[in-house]
């Protein structure tokens, strides 16, 4: 059952079809699961979209594009997709679909199977290396315009961090198979990849070497104003950052804890390098921050 249009009036029966199992069928003997995308035929979805899943059936519903130049607009943000032309950005968001996520809502965990590419629309993305002791350590920081899943569908292994909603998350999303018929057609996706995976590696490393050789307040100061420059790279003077960051969330940022976290901060804003306000922190001289963490 397999219905070519649905209406708003037959929404709801043909979800109930589907959640109980009516309107899906084997077709062959071999196969234990049957997915359907369906995000093209329907059109009266509400914003969340719905989605099912067992062990013999896994069926995703989900929203609609609004509006493709929208999405085209935020494609533009992001470096992957910023060299093309619009109308092969049109292209590319005609493929992608939009998805939401609550504050420290889980979006994908360490070892998920790696199915799709996210461009994060609005909202904050932590990616995280998580513990056997519930520890985690947070290894990249998203904004929009970033992207993450590229490595899971590039090389077909699981995935090896977990991604979270740091707050309220819109992504696009991409699944493997446009993905990979984009690369094999796009030599200027191909080389923005590449650079993205550059840019990643430097990051890695320049991590690498503040753990090894800054202490605490060093490496807190780093990551501050790598996090302006990340916003800005022509910051300069005062910088004011959106923060929806907790301390232990920037305690996982630079391997330490809450406590010595809380004391660092405490005397960079005794020192008026800083001003904590509600879901924004404010850099007051950020060349001045950057020599603290020389010192």
């Amino acid at each position: 059952m397999r219905p070519a249009s649905l209406g708003a009036p037959q929404l709801p029966q043909f979800i109930a079809d589907l959640v109980s199992g009516r309107a899906l069928k084997h077709t062959a003997q071999n196969q234990d699961r049957v997915q359907w995308s369906l995000f093209r035929q329907i059109d009266a979805l509400p914003s969340g979209g719905a989605r099912y899943s067992s062990r013999e059936h896994s069926v995703q519903i989900g929203v609609k594009m609004p509006n493709n130049e929208l999405v085209v607009a935020s494609l533009q943000r992001c470096a992957l997709f910023a060299h093309a032309e619009p109308e092969g950005l049109r292209v590319i968001a005609s493929a992608m679909v939009r998805r939401r996520f609550r504050r420290n809502e889980v979006i994908f965990h360490k070892d998920d199977p790696g199915d799709s590419l996210h461009v994060v629309v609005s909202g904050a993305v932590k990616i995280v290396l998580p513990s056997s002791e519930g520890d985690e350590a947070i290894i990249a920081s998203l904004q929009p315009g970033d992207f993450f899943g590229e490595l899971a569908l590039l090389d077909g292994a699981p995935h090896s961090a977990t991604a979270t909603a740091v707050e309220a998350v819109e992504t696009l999303s991409l699944a493997r198979a446009p993905f990979h018929q984009l690369l094999d057609e796009d030599r200027g996706l191909r080389v923005a990849l590449l650079s993205g995976l550059a840019a990643e590696l430097r990051r890695l490393t320049q991590h690498v070497e503040e753990l090894h050789f800054l202490d605490l307040a060093g490496r807190l100061v780093m990551r501050l104003v790598r996090l302006a420059r990340d916003r800005d790279p022509l910051a300069e003077g005062e910088v004011r950052l959106d923060w929806p960051f907790t301390q232990s969330d920037l305690a996982a940022m630079i391997g330490g804890t809450r406590q010595s976290v809380n004391k660092v901060l405490s005397q960079l804003v005794e020192d008026g390098l800083l001003v904590i306000q509600h879901e924004t922190l404010v850099i007051k001289d950020l060349h001045a921050l950057a020599e603290r963490a020389e010192r």
